[in-house]
């Protein structure tokens, strides 16, 4: 797996960024190659991966990441990892003759996924013999018209998943986390909890103070770890909850990196979940608090800065979540909601991530984050809804003057072709016509059809919306890759191959897969504009008077957040 290529760190900081990140690196997991002999794929795994050896001198590929999070998050995880554990027995001398009395915590317990991970070898595959062969498809299928046997996404996964039901299970990121780390990888912060009522870390400046002294110096550390092994750094991509004090501390972070790797790109995803474990009226403005001030600090230290979210929007009271329809997800449900947004993230990540004709992260910035706009929103179709043996002129006809994508930064579509740059990645087209099957000389229905490429039948598609934006587009023939522990979340009449079933269709071995269409532009400042305007005119809770000075300093962040705001818009 070794070889030249632009090698991305990431950077996970707080709980729900973990959540995303732990379904976004179990989606990698499923997309590697172990099989010298077989096709390299089109996407370059050592961007993300790093090769290291074992004291045993066994060959490891694990991710170039640091993940932050607080005190009693890990839960059933070690810290440390089991990896690189030595096994040697240590003998100690102990020349205390007295009674000596042992108190031992019993360990959290696993759930039923986790059992089955420690029952495999390292490195080993997450299904069994039967799982993939074609025999075993006409098991779990449901009949549809004259008896025709179906296999869904959610039919496979539900064979491979078999007895387990994490949507009951899953407390934390670690409880289906599938893949080994690297001891260098998870950092805990000991002075705040996760859990409680006490030293939680809730508030931007907390966030803000953290990094100096130890968290500083073992955050160098790490980097510098990950770092000095590149051949050819092309930047970070940096996951950081919104709502909490963690965007203090990812604001110091981005400020680092920038200081210290000003040349490379630094890409930073400010995630926020659709609700809250604990929420009150003084939390909820905290949260906008946090979510105003992040946005403005990281995105001024950042290449571009895109949020993620399926909330409706970032004020108190939002519009009701983004919904997909081919989706069955429950939004309030972190295990859910990060695993659409993971996917997301699996399509907008990819132009970098490329083995041939890779966009590297610069190139992508420069052409979203135009004329100093850095602030730049997503939108998805998860997944793109085309039917099995379709062509992608006829699907795209099918939405007629609807945009085929939904919003998911929380900033809703202004549908008026106002766009500084787009970015449009449409991937897991394996298979499909791309073009119009039409004869020559028969009149085409649009005029998509005439198109001689895909890039060029989704580039007019777009443009048709927005004429006179600077585009560029990408058609990825892989999908990806859904195995377990990813939530049964797909509507019925999707196939394995995430494509709409057609009546006539037979059980077929397919792969776990699902196509994504991803668009990203920087039309994101109306909407903040919008929201902080919102919050600016409602009075502060009587219960902050302890936090004057506080809640003073934020007032005037938020002053300079709307006329940066304004004078950018």
């Amino acid at each position: 797996m070794s070889g030249t290529c632009r090698e991305v760190v990431t950077l996970q900081l707080g709980h729900y960024s973990n959540f995303i990140g732990t379904h976004w690196w179990n989606l990698q997991d499923a997309a590697l190659v172990y099989d010298s002999d077989a096709p390299a794929g089109e996407l370059q795994s050592d961007v993300l991966f790093r090769e290291g050896l074992t004291p045993g001198a066994h060959v490891t590929y694990t991710p170039r990441l640091i993940a932050m999070d607080l005190k009693g998050s890990l839960q059933t995880l070690r810290k440390e990892g089991s990896l690189y554990e030595c096994t040697e027995n240590e003998n100690t001398t102990f020349t205390w003759e007295g009674q000596i009395m042992t108190h031992k915590e019993s360990p959290p317990t696993k759930n039923a996924f986790l059992q089955q991970l420690d029952s495999l070898d390292a490195g080993g595959l997450l299904a069994e013999p039967d799982f993939m062969s074609p025999s075993s498809a006409v098991d779990h299928l449901s009949s549809a018209g004259a008896g025709v046997a179906m296999e869904t996404v959610n039919s496979r996964l539900e064979r491979m998943q078999k007895s387990y039901w994490l949507e009951g299970s899953v407390r934390v990121w670690s409880d289906f986390l599938r893949i080994h780390l690297h001891p260098r990888t998870v950092s805990v912060i000991n002075q705040y909890n996760h859990d409680g009522e006490a030293e939680r870390l809730e508030v931007f400046g907390q966030g803000e103070a953290l990094l100096k002294g130890p968290v500083l110096e073992d955050l160098e550390d790490r980097l510098h770890f990950f770092v000095e092994e590149c051949d050819y750094l092309q930047g970070f991509q940096v996951l950081c909850d919104l709502a909490d004090g963690f965007s203090g501390l990812g604001s110091k972070v981005t400020e680092l990196l920038q200081d210290s790797y000003g040349g490379r790109g630094i890409l930073t995803w400010g995630v926020a979940p659709v609700n809250h474990p604990e929420t009150s009226s003084i939390k909820d403005l905290y949260h906008m608090m946090n979510c105003a001030l992040g946005t403005l600090q990281m995105a001024n230290h950042s290449s571009f800065f895109c949020p993620l979210t399926l909330r409706g929007g970032l004020m108190r009271r939002p519009p009701p979540p983004t919904a997909f329809p081919l989706l069955n997800c429950d939004p309030m449900l972190w295990y859910h909601s990060s695993s659409v947004l993971a996917l997301a993230l699996d399509c907008m990540t990819a132009s970098y991530r490329l083995r041939q004709n890779s966009a590297p992260m610069w190139q992508l910035s420069d052409a979203l984050a135009v004329s100093g706009r850095k602030v730049v929103s997503a939108y998805g179709s998860v997944p793109f809804p085309m039917m099995h043996g379709g062509c992608l002129p006829d699907a795209l006809d099918a939405f007629a003057d609807v945009l085929p994508w939904r919003p998911i930064s929380a900033c809703p579509e202004l549908g008026d072709g106002r766009c500084f740059g787009q970015s449009v990645t449409l991937r897991g087209l394996d298979g499909q016509s791309l073009v119009s099957p039409l004869l020559p000389g028969t009149e085409p229905p649009s005029s998509l059809h005439s198109e001689r490429s895909g890039e060029d039948v989704l580039a007019a598609y777009v443009r048709l919306h927005y004429p006179s934006t600077p585009l560029a587009v990408q058609l990825l023939s892989g999908a990806s890759k859904v195995t377990p522990p990813f939530p049964k979340i797909f509507s019925p009449a999707l196939s394995p191959q995430g494509f709409l079933q057609n009546q006539n269709q037979t059980a077929a071995d397919y792969s776990e897969c699902c196509s994504i269409t991803i668009s990203s532009c920087g039309a994101y400042y109306s909407s903040v504009n919008k929201s902080f305007s919102f919050f600016f005119n409602n009075p502060f809770h009587s219960d902050v008077h302890h936090n004057t000075e506080e809640i003073i300093s934020c007032y005037f962040y938020y002053l300079l957040l709307v006329l940066i705001i304004i004078r950018f818009y």
